[in-house]
């Protein structure tokens, strides 16, 4: 490859680089530090594929115009090229571990279980509502009219959700969180969310579960310390 071309392709790689430092590239923006690292690396996989694509379109417009028919003289031909099928080889086993390795250490970093939690919620789903189960004094459920319930967290703390079913199969999932978790009958299942924006976020039952599932969302408002333990005070004395 000619010293013009490999610079236009390294200059190609360093633009999809620098695009992917200001893009999501479709993910919304996270409200969560698990939803930061998810990010992270959704875009190192995003930067992967495109930077294999520019190098395999280079390759293909180098061999089609390097070695494009002039004449009616056969080319040389060759039973193999040992060099080039290691090189081709190893490659894509070296990207694969790559992506293995990031993937296997966000999913750890993401899944992995605070040992004291500063808040400790039930979320319970059933046909077709949500229950927040915050101490005996605190509970929150969704009515039957479709009213959706509120999930009231504080920012910048370790957030232990206990998800449990009561009936069939349904799935926590809060799109700015950038995750989801299953609730499944008699099965335990717990995550941490640690939330870092100030704000209200829809959540949605992203298993089908039913007639109404449609119905089974929900809103999370995430608050200041100080604004949650009035809130939890409030409805321990009785608030809505």
């Amino acid at each position: 490859m000619s010293p013009r071309r490999r610079s236009v392709l390294l200059v190609a790689i360093a633009t999809v680089g620098m695009a992917a430092c200001s893009s999501s590239f479709g993910a919304p923006d996270p409200v969560s530090r698990e939803g930061d690292e998810i990010l992270g690396l959704w875009r190192g996989t995003v930067v992967a594929a495109l930077v294999v694509g520019v190098v395999v379109w280079g390759l293909i417009g180098w061999a089609l115009l390097r070695y494009r028919r002039r004449d009616d003289v056969m080319p040389g031909q060759r039973a193999s090229n040992l060099p080039i099928e290691v090189i081709y080889t190893a490659i894509p086993v070296l990207i694969v571990a790559g992506l293995f390795f990031f993937t296997l250490r966000t999913q750890q970093d993401v899944t992995k279980l605070s040992d004291s939690p500063d808040v400790t919620v039930e979320v319970v789903g059933f046909q077709w509502q949500w229950q927040f189960r915050y101490s005996d004094d605190v509970v929150v459920t969704g009515d039957s009219a479709g009213e959706p319930p509120e999930l009231v967290l504080p920012v910048d703390r370790t957030i232990r959700l206990r998800l449990v079913a009561d009936d069939v199969n349904h799935s926590f999932w809060v799109p700015r969180f950038l995750s989801k978790r299953d609730l499944i009958p008699g099965v335990r299942n717990e995550i941490d969310v640690n939330p870092s924006t100030l704000g209200t976020f829809v959540g949605r039952c992203a298993e089908f579960c039913g007639l109404d599932h449609w119905r089974m969302h929900f809103t999370v408002r995430v608050v200041s310390e100080a604004d949650f333990q009035r809130w939890l005070r409030s409805q321990g004395d009785g608030g809505s």
